[in-house]
């Protein structure tokens, strides 16, 4: 009603579109096209800690690198973007997402087209709208079922939307989540971890069978002593507290033991490669994930300046040349907006 108010008295106000649909959210959940965003999230970054690690080691170490601008209005904005972020807090969000889901799209806010303040907002709420020529033609936002429309103005440029995607050889509109190449790996990790889980909660020992081995005319237990036997067994021989419970058998049963041990099926080393491919998918050395038996680099300073070298400064670098691409027209042909390593330690000393 704000707003209303103020455009019936002549007054305008600079607001973020995307922020308004945000606060008039009530339920339900957006439907990511064409990929299932949020799937990948929960399986990956809330479930996996290697991948959820990287994802953090990348977004803060580049958040940490700052933006420069020649013009002093343009800095400005890329100092303070918004009231209720810092400009390391908005290029976390962003580059977290570019991680997460291989787009990051960042909204800018004007008043009478001088830029005020920008917004980073969620990928999988944002659809690409093609257009004729087969470029996109403007982005559609959805929130609670509400959606609004952002264009490009074709004669002077302007945007207010900046679409940053990770590289995909087969698709003209979106780019390549990290999380999906590393799809296979995560599964296997999480399928590792929660089989880990699973014989902790039966008492870390190997399944097997019960044989009745009944006299003349006792082929089989009854089905009353069959029930007997599964509830005992499930009662009182599983679960961490039951660990090393001796199991009473009466005559004519054996007990068979059936499973590999983990040894056989070499778990551990199966789930550390796992973690290795998770790591190199977002291009974190192993080294600084602390996993074990990675002899790539002699040393973690070592590890930490190919990190900042091959990951951090090709990926702020390019932060900084679409930020110049996308604000230009706002402001001026001359604008240029670098990313400033000279500050980084490890780069410092490894005399980059």
């Amino acid at each position: 009603m704000a707003g209303l108010f103020d455009r019936l008295l002549g007054r305008e106000t600079k607001t973020s579109a995307a922020k308004r649909l945000v606060a008039m959210q009530f339920g339900g959940q957006p439907a990511w096209r064409p990929r299932d965003v949020p799937g990948l999230v929960r399986e990956g970054y809330e479930r996996n800690a290697i991948a959820n690690r990287c994802v953090r080691l990348i977004s803060e170490a580049a958040a940490a690198v700052p933006l420069t601008a020649n013009l002093p209005a343009a800095q400005t904005l890329l100092d303070q973007p918004n009231p209720g972020q810092s400009a390391a807090e908005l290029m976390e969000v962003f580059y977290g997402f570019l991680q997460l889901a291989g787009n990051a799209y960042v909204e800018l806010a004007h008043l009478e087209l001088v830029p005020r303040e920008l917004f980073a907002l969620r990928p999988d709420r944002m659809r690409v709208l093609p257009g004729p020529t087969g470029w996109p033609s403007g982005w559609e936002y959805s929130v609670g079922g509400r959606k609004i429309r952002y264009s490009r103005d074709t004669e002077s440029e302007r945007s207010q939307i900046l679409h940053m995607r990770v590289f995909h050889p087969t698709d003209d509109y979106y780019g390549f989540s990290p999380l999906q190449a590393a799809a296979r790996a995560l599964e296997l990790h999480n399928a590792g971890g929660e089989w880990a889980k699973a014989l902790l909660d039966n008492a870390a020992r190997p399944s097997g069978a019960l044989v009745f081995n009944g006299g003349e005319g006792e082929g089989r237990l009854s089905e009353a002593q069959f029930e007997r036997l599964r509830e005992e067994l499930t009662s009182a021989h599983t679960g961490s507290q039951n660990a090393g419970r001796p199991l009473l058998l009466e005559g004519g049963l054996d007990w068979k033991p059936m499973s590999m041990s983990p040894a056989d099926m070499d778990f551990t080393q199966a789930r550390r490669e796992a973690a290795r491919e998770i790591a190199l998918a977002f291009g974190v050395p192993p080294l600084l994930l602390g996993l074990p038996g990675d002899n790539t680099y002699a040393n973690y300073r070592e590890a930490n300046l190919a990190f900042w070298r091959q990951t951090i400064a090709p990926l702020t670098a390019k932060a900084a040349r679409s930020m110049t691409g996308w604000l230009r027209p706002w402001y001026s042909p001359d604008l240029r907006i670098e990313a400033d390593v000279s500050a980084v330690p490890a780069l410092m000393e490894g005399g980059a």
